[in-house]
C-alpha cells in the first residue's frame, strides 16, 4: 500500500472513529439533498454531530445543504441521515465527494438511500415529480474510483448492473401508491456542475437516454455498489432542464420546489425506511 492509499484510509478511520464516538450505529442511512432536509424532523431520539466535528469533512458551502449527521430511530429502524454532501464543484477532490460513504461502510452500515435534486428532461415530468434512479450515466468527467485500490472496498472492477437495487425501486412504487402518491422511475445523468447545462446538452442528453440531470449523487452511488451497500435513489425533479423551461434556471428555484414537495417526500422515504 503506497503513503497516499495509506493517508487515505486513515482519514476514513479517523472520521468512523469521531462519528463512533458521538452517535449510536445505524443500519440505513439517508443523503439528504438540497433543500431536503426536512426528514431529519422525523428521527426520533435524535444525536446531531456537525461535520465539522468529524476529521477531513469539509463543511458545505451549498444553500440547503447543513452540514450535520443524526442518528436515530425512524420507527424500529436505526438511522443515519447526512443533511448535506460534498460536490466536485465546490472544489473537492473525488476522494473527498465519496468519503462519506467510505466511513458508513467503515461504521457497518450497508444500506444507503441517497436522493438529489434534479432537472427534469423527460416531457412527461413535471416540476415536483418523484423519481426512482433506475440507471445512471455518468458524464461528469471523472470516476472516483480511479488511483490505487484498497481490498478493503469490494471488487477493483465492480458490476454495475444491478447497483439502483430492484427490490428497493419496487418496494419504492409500492409504497407511493399506497400513499396516493405519483413516483416516476428513469436514468439520471450526473454532470460536474456548478452550471445549468445548455439547451444543446440537455437535447444531447435525450437523446442519450436521460431523464433527469444533476450534479451529484453518481459519484456516491459508484462508491457504494463497488462496497457492496444496497442503494435506493430518489430525484426530486424542482425544474425542468434548460431548453424546456420557459425561464431562466436557478437555485432559488430548485429550493422552493423541494420546499413545496418536502412533506410527501419525507412521507415516501419514512415508509421506505420502515420496510428496508
Amino acid at each position: 500500500m503506497s503513503e497516499q492509499l495509506a493517508q487515505e484510509v486513515t482519514k476514513i478511520k479517523e472520521a468512523a472513529a469521531a462519528v463512533d464516538a458521538a452517535l449510536p450505529r445505524a443500519d440505513i442511512a439517508v443523503v439528504l439533498g438540497s433543500g431536503l432536509g426536512s426528514l431529519a424532523q422525523n428521527i426520533e431520539d435524535a444525536q446531531t454531530l456537525s461535520y465539522q466535528d468529524i476529521p477531513h469533512f469539509p463543511q458545505p458551502t451549498v444553500i440547503g445543504h447543513s452540514g450535520t449527521m443524526i442518528s436515530g430511530r425512524i420507527g424500529s429502524a436505526r438511522v443515519y441521515a447526512l443533511s448535506g454532501r460534498f460536490h466536485y464543484y465546490e472544489g473537492h477532490d473525488p476522494h473527498t465527494v465519496i468519503l462519506p460513504m467510505r466511513v458508513l461502510h467503515q461504521l457497518g452500515c450497508r444500506k444507503v438511500i441517497l436522493t438529489n435534486a434534479a432537472g427534469g428532461i423527460n416531457p412527461q415530468f413535471a416540476p415536483g415529480d418523484l423519481m426512482v434512479i433506475r440507471d445512471h450515466i455518468n458524464l461528469a468527467g471523472y470516476n472516483p474510483l480511479r488511483g490505487e485500490h484498497c481490498e478493503e472496498w469490494g471488487e477493483r472492477f465492480p458490476d454495475m448492473s444491478n447497483m439502483y437495487d430492484k427490490d428497493y425501486r419496487a418496494l419504492a412504487h409500492h409504497i407511493a401508491a399506497e400513499l396516493g402518491m405519483k413516483l416516476q422511475e428513469g436514468v439520471y445523468c450526473g454532470l460536474s456542475g456548478p452550471t445549468f447545462e445548455t439547451p444543446a446538452e440537455i437535447r444531447m442528453l435525450s437523446v442519450l437516454g436521460a431523464d433527469a440531470v444533476g450534479m451529484s449523487t453518481v459519484p456516491e452511488a459508484l462508491a457504494a455498489c463497488q462496497m457492496g451497500m444496497r442503494l435506493l435513489a430518489i430525484s426530486c425533479v424542482t425544474n425542468l432542464a434548460a431548453g424546456i423551461s420557459k425561464h431562466p434556471l436557478s437555485h432559488q428555484e430548485v429550493m422552493e420546489t423541494s420546499k413545496m414537495v418536502e412533506r410527501n417526500f419525507s412521507a415516501l422515504l419514512k415508509e421506505i425506511i420502515v420496510r428496508m
